[in-house]
């Protein structure tokens, strides 16, 4: 069990961040799954995104830090936020989430002390207890909390990515210089990030 930190302690941690990556349901989302039954017996899976985690990735990447989600279950809406986002790494149906947390640590070339991991639910544990800062959000499982570094102030749909976001780039002292650069109207990356057309 990852022993309780003080913030400096967890803003120590947060200073050697290169890779964040979320869980979606109840990190990203609410954790609400809504199905619309179709005709032919199948259904359409709809899920609702907070705005403030969307510009989060925008700030992530002008700060230098490179993002990914990791999910257990396969979605084609999530499939379609991690397009408008850019995301970088993208892994769906990941039951055992420590398996893609290591592929991704290979092909971005970092070690576990690089990589921060925002979770809400047991299934996240094993990636939590490996990474060198592990994130709760405020809406997480007990057992979740009580193995986090650091908990976001938000739950999970509401703007808790957008915690993890702004918390690792303030301890890298890097938040208002990229806030600034996302209002520079000269700033092509800012102006062509989160631009959701709804297409696959």
């Amino acid at each position: 069990m990852i022993q309780p930190m003080t913030l400096e302690d967890a803003e120590a941690r947060a200073r050697n961040i290169k890779v964040l990556l979320f869980d979606v349901d109840g990190v990203l989302t609410n954790g609400d799954i809504t199905v619309i039954p179709k005709l032919d017996g199948s259904g359409v899976e709809v899920k609702g995104f907070h705005a403030h985690d969307g510009l989060g990735i925008s700030l992530a990447r002008l700060g230098g830090i490179r993002t990914g989600i990791v999910t257990k279950r396969q979605s084609q809406t999530v499939a379609i936020r991690a397009r408008d986002l850019k995301l970088e790494f993208v892994y769906q149906g990941q039951h055992h989430k420590l398996k893609a947390a290591h592929e991704i640590m290979e092909r971005a070339r970092i070690t576990a002390e690089e990589l921060a991991y925002v979770g809400d639910d047991i299934v996240d544990l094993p990636v939590m207890r490996m990474c060198g800062l592990a994130i709760a959000s405020a809406n997480a499982r007990p057992q979740v909390k009580a193995e986090a570094h650091w908990i976001t102030p938000l739950p999970g749909g509401q703007g808790a990515g957008r915690d993890a976001i702004d918390f690792i780039l303030k301890a890298q002292g890097s938040l208002e210089r990229v806030i600034e650069e996302y209002l520079d109207p000269g700033n092509q990356a800012a102006a062509s990030a989160d631009i959701g057309t709804g297409k696959m």
